[in-house]
């Protein structure tokens, strides 16, 4: 799941999945905007069926703490 969302990260944020791991701060990225955030819900959407309310997303500071709270869904 991870490698998944890696790459749909690099998707939203215009970067080579390679720059991306598990401990990138998604929202340190400079591609990161309010754009990127939208983007980024629906591709969690999309691929994962997920929908992450926007006061939890908040919360989630990292690629990986996106995929644990997937993974609990």
């Amino acid at each position: 799941m991870i490698e998944k969302l890696i790459e749909g990260f690099a998707g939203v944020l215009e970067c080579d999945p390679g720059e991306l791991s598990e401990q990138t701060e998604f929202r340190e990225h400079p591609s990161w905007d309010s754009l990127a955030y939208l983007s980024a819900i629906a591709m969690i959407d999309e691929e994962f069926g997920v929908v992450i309310p926007q006061n939890e997303f908040r919360g989630l500071k990292t690629i990986g703490c996106i995929a644990g709270f997937l993974a609990g869904r």
